[in-house]
């Protein structure tokens, strides 16, 4: 009797599936080490994004309009507040469902003489309402800005967490 001849070009059956194994292992062990390394906190990207956008050219805005509002003894311009250039910087975090929220709500601040960061976005469900974030020696300032958005903002101690916008005043909102 004759034997029937094997295909030698052919891979063995168990060695694909060893193969196939290994490769799946090394894919798992990327994919945990990825996971395990990489900054998956969204509020931390944000906090670097404000910090490396703080030196931007909207937060010269601000000496400007202060000088307006020395040399006249008035705010300056028509719906400027009296923020002043030695006022800390505000950072103002979309955390709502209404695109451009935060850039048109820096815009308004900025024209109101507040410095401003560059503008962002917040992944949070713990915030609920248009809120004014501040440091205990920030809260008049804290309450002039959230006077100057029409009172459409709360304000409250910053807490522990959020740890956006360092130095400076959060402000996040999610709706108009």
């Amino acid at each position: 009797m004759t034997t029937p001849e094997r295909d030698s070009n052919r891979l063995p059956l168990r060695a694909g599936a060893m193969l196939l194994l290994a490769v799946a292992i090394v894919f798992v062990g990327l994919g945990w080490h990825s996971a395990a390394t990489s900054d998956s906190n969204p509020e931390a990207q944000l906090q670097a994004a404000a910090a490396s956008s703080s030196a931007t050219p909207s937060t010269t805005a601000a000496p400007s309009t202060s000088s307006t509002a020395s040399s006249t003894g008035t705010p300056g311009a028509a719906g400027e507040s009296s923020a002043s250039a030695s006022s800390p910087l505000v950072c103002v975090f979309n955390a709502g469902t209404i695109t451009g929220l935060a850039v048109e709500v820096t815009d308004a601040l900025k024209a109101k003489g507040y410095r401003t960061s560059a503008p962002g976005n917040l992944s949070t469900s713990s915030i609920t309402e248009n809120t004014v974030f501040y440091t205990p020696s920030q809260r008049t300032q804290a309450q002039q800005i959230a006077s100057d958005l029409d009172g459409g903002a709360s304000i409250d101690a910053r807490p522990s967490a959020f740890t956006q916008c360092r130095g400076g005043i959060a402000v996040v909102v999610l709706t108009r």
